[in-house]
């Protein structure tokens, strides 16, 4: 960032922060801004000198702190830190472009396609490789985002304002500009920011519909449109597909069923097919030409004359007697799709479409007509526009996954063969057993389940889950529905199980498989689950029915996890053994003729897999990638990547660039792995065995995790629909890896993201791993990314954090064990970078996160003080709002902390 953009950052959070002060001040009166006031210089002073008086200060402040002032503080900072997100969003926008003018970046499409010809590749290559493309970003509803939607709404507003002024340059009215600002920051002010009810399942389908609606479908057929115009391709397929799991993924959610499935499908299609109904009102009022004033296409004059318009006034009007015809037929497909009435009906009654590809061919006539009798300028109008759409998003919109635990298909299968008398306990049965009665049931026409038998609660809800995700396919299409993941996938009869349910309703044919519209897609987590992957996947490939659906699709889609994975055996271990796994899935798939389409199941923490999804891309194991890649976006990291569409759009071109890079000019992977696998196995293993060592292996973590950090006051933040824990037990290994997370950054640990790491390094060769970080592009990711998440992180509010703990003796125990790692870990990282510090070859990160901290910090400390008054045995209301308020702040401070 250039010093004249770090000032404009800067200056545009003093004004957003003196706005701010002006309301609290008016509002909350000035006692509560001059406590304020108190707590942050008080606590910049602790951040410098822990051991000073300030350190008395600050917490005799805290302690003094009436409820309602300590609420009163905590949404001040929350909304500090959601304005300055604002100002902090509007510099990257800011940045990208001036990078982009003072030489293409690889992550922009001018960029790498300059990089690819530099390859040696051609245009050509890059279209030939996106035509067979998928690049997904799925939004999931994983509970880490805390914004509701209406500050989220809110914070768009604000950010609105500052733009228009950008646009309007010199001749922006600042006095016009501010009172605009001053009214949605007066607003914010007044609204609530946490929740005050639990999130059902429609709650978290309407946030992702309003981003599909607000910005995907705007900023996706733009993007198709600019790609297709660089490699020459107008009728380059769509590669960006948007997927969702919300309303498919039943993995330890028991709220998710038949009924909200069809509710997701219903919701989606409301939104698409509105805009589609509003864009082909608007045409209709623009393309006014006459049919005696300028020629048509025999097309259109079918068209025009099969119409229902019979209005006089539209008789010599083609175009838009035949948009007449379209709207009344999508209109009637309205109700059809989503069981409601159009918002607007249509003038007359007609057939509704029978799916989006005949509405697409209709508006195809329409610009097949416009352009051969009036040139080029209607090849990019809102007309191509429209269509482009179609082709992305259909009457469906997003494709939704279906998602379940391994454990409940086994019981589901267990008790579909009980009852119709083939085998009284499949649970039992060894692995090859079962994959003989699976692939006998596949080849069967047979059905099994029986209307009139008596079957456990549990199978009738999967059922008629998949039920409803039949009919959604015969609605929707084949694109509505792609793949059903299995969660905790550890063998071959996990993947065949989810067949034979598939077939119960009709979607998997024996006589045909390789017709199932729907692949049975390995979620492989843990550790274990890693290292087992390929003969996993090697055995199912080797069952006829898996196959052909695979080799159908050309695909075999694998899912890997991040969090689990982490939360299993440290940062180090995850990231190594995702890298080997991919690899050797590679094989699997090269070795049946199929390709690989890896799903990556990253998170916005470090620990979850966070960072930058370019760079992430780019470093993926050689031939990975081979253009089909999906990755979910969960949480904060969806308003943050897609909350408004010139950022969306930015990272959507990100993403693309990634898999062109990755794909075509691929690193030497393999090579570097060669040279530096054996080393990197080892510190994955020391590294594991730390983490465990102190995780899993420590008498007294588990009550010292529950104590300093804020992981039950979490459960009560009322961000997402399923519980922390997929068990009432208290261990680790049941605990949700999103909670575990979001609890060590709340604490300001970071644990996930770095411990191991130094204890793996003590004794390794420097020089290697200097030389691996040089070269290496997947080492080099990987400690840029912990060293972010490492700068995030901050010992001192820690120890602050473990005097919750009631067991002194253990408290000073386990945080000495964090502390030594932390500073084996903190030197180890700054000797492989050569840094002087953290970040020390990242400025601009490093500027934004230092700038970001002081208002953080009080909230920590609030945070800390309302959860002692909680735990002492204070239950008014304010102390929980209060606690919940600073860990909305927090999160919206650190942006990636789930």
């Amino acid at each position: 960032m250039s010093p004249a953009a770090d000032d404009h950052l800067r200056d545009e959070v003093r004004l957003l922060g003196g706005l701010l002060g002006e309301v609290i001040r008016d509002e909350g009166g000035q006692g509560l801004y001059d406590r304020i006031e108190a707590v942050r210089q008080a606590s910049v002073a602790y951040h410098r000198d822990p051991a000073s008086n300030d350190a008395s200060r600050l917490e005799a402040l805290l302690a003094a702190l009436s409820l309602d002032d300590a609420v009163g503080l905590a949404h001040g900072f929350a909304a500090f830190s959601l304005l300055a997100n604002v100002a902090e969003d509007r510099a990257g926008k800011r940045r990208a472009k001036e990078q982009t003018a003072a030489g293409a970046r690889p992550d922009t499409p001018e960029g790498a396609l300059q990089q690819l010809a530099a390859a040696g590749r051609s245009p050509g290559e890059a279209r030939d490789l996106l035509a067979g493309a998928l690049i997904s970003p799925v939004l999931t509803a994983h509970p880490s985002e805390v914004r509701r939607k209406s500050v989220i709404d809110r914070i768009a507003a604000v950010s609105d304002l500052l733009d228009a002024c950008d646009q309007t340059g010199a001749a922006c009215d600042e006095a016009a500009r501010d009172a605009g600002l001053r009214r949605q920051v007066t607003i914010l002010w007044a609204t609530r920011l946490v929740r005050q009810t639990g999130l059902v399942v429609q709650d978290e389908i309407d946030t992702v519909v309003s981003f599909l609606d607000r910005v995907f479908l705007h900023v996706a057929p733009a993007q198709l449109a600019d790609w297709r115009r660089r490699l020459e391709a107008p009728d380059l397929e769509p590669f960006i597909r948007i997927g969702t799991w919300v309303g498919g993924d039943r993995d330890g959610n028991p709220n998710v069923d038949g009924a909200v499935l069809t509710a997701a499908f219903r919701s989606q299609a409301r939104a698409v097919l509105r805009f589609y109904l509003d864009e082909v009102n608007a045409l209709g009022a623009e393309l006014s030409l006459s049919g005696s004033m300028s020629a048509i296409s025999p097309a259109l004059k079918a068209l025009s004359e099969a119409s229902g318009d019979r209005s006089p006034h539209r008789a010599d009007e083609p175009y838009r007697r035949a948009l007449s015809e379209i709207y009344a037929r999508l209109a009637a497909t309205h109700p059809v799709l989503t069981g409601q009435p159009a918002p607007r009906a249509p003038s007359f009654p007609a057939e509704p479409y029978a799916g989006p590809d005949a509405f697409r061919a209709d508006l195809a006539v329409l610009q097949d007509s416009l352009v051969r009798n009036h040139g080029a300028v209607f090849e990019d109008d809102r007309l191509a526009r429209l269509i482009t759409a179609a082709d992305v998003f259909g009457f469906h919109m997003a494709t939704l996954d279906l998602r379940q635990n391994s454990d409940v298909h086994e019981r589901l299968v267990a008790d579909l063969l009980k009852v119709a008398g083939v085998c009284d306990d499949y649970a039992a049965l060894a692995e090859e057993a079962r994959l003989s009665i699976l692939a006998a049931e596949l080849a069967s026409g047979r059905p099994l389940f029986n209307p009139y038998a008596a079957y456990t609660e549990e199978t009738l809800k999967e059922r008629g889950i998949l039920q409803a995700a039949a009919e959604a396919l015969r609605l929707f299409g084949p694109q509505a529905i792609r793949t059903h993941i299995v969660s905790k996938t550890d063998a071959a009869s996990d993947l065949l199980e989810v067949y034979l349910l598939l077939k119960e309703v009709g979607l998997y044919r024996p006589a045909d498989p390789a017709a199932c519209p729907v692949q049975a897609a390995p979620l492989f987590e843990t550790i274990d689950d890693l290292r087992a992957a390929r003969p996993t996947l090697e055995r199912l490939l080797q069952e006829p029915s898996a196959l052909a659906v695979a080799r159908a699709r050309g695909v075999q889609e694998v899912m890997i996890g991040y969090s689990d994975s982490n939360k299993d055996g440290s940062y180090l271990t995850s990231t190594w053994e995702l890298h080997e796994a991919s690899r050797a899935l590679k094989t699997v798939t090269d070795a049946a003729g199929l390709r690989l389409q890896l799903f990556h199941g990253r998170g916005g923490a470090v620990g979850r897999g966070g960072g930058s999804s370019f760079a992430a891309v780019v470093a993926q194991p050689q031939g990975t990638v081979g253009g089909r890649i999906r990755v979910t976006e969960q949480g904060e990291v969806i308003a943050n990547k897609y909350g408004e569409p010139e950022v969306a759009r930015r990272n959507l071109d990100a993403l693309t660039c990634g898999v062109l890079l990755a794909s075509l000019r691929p690193p030497a992977d393999e090579t570097f792995t060669e040279r530096h696998g054996e080393t990197l196995a080892k510190l994955s293993q020391a590294s594991m065995a730390a983490y465990r060592s102190l995780v899993y292996e420590t008498d007294g973590f588990v009550d010292y995790f529950r104590a300093a950090t804020p992981i039950a006051e979490i459960a009560d933040l009322k961000i997402g629909s399923r519980p922390a824990s997929r068990t009432a037990s208290t261990a680790i290994e049941d605990l949700r890896a999103i909670p575990w997370v979001f609890s060590w950054s709340q604490s300001r640990v970071m644990l996930p993201g770095w411990f191991g790491f130094g204890s793996a390094v003590a004794g390794a060769d420097m020089d290697e791993l200097r030389a691996m970080n040089r070269d290496w592009p997947f080492f080099r990711t990987l400690i840029q990314n912990m060293e972010m998440v490492m700068a995030k992180a901050d010992m001192t509010i820690a120890r602050r954090y473990a005097a919750l703990v009631p067991d002194r003796a253990l408290a000073e125990r386990i945080f000495a064990a964090i502390q030594a790692e932390w500073d084996r870990t903190h030197a180890a990282v700054l000797a492989v970078t050569g840094q002087e510090a953290l970040l020390g070859g990242q400025p601009e990160l490093d500027r934004l996160i230092r700038l970001r901290m002081p208002y953080v910090e009080p909230l920590n400390h609030v945070q800390i003080e309302l959860i002692r008054r909680r735990r002492a045995g204070d239950d008014d209301p304010r102390v929980r709002e209060g606690i919940l308020l600073a860990l909305n702040g927090v999160a919206a401070g650190l942006r990636n902390s789930g």
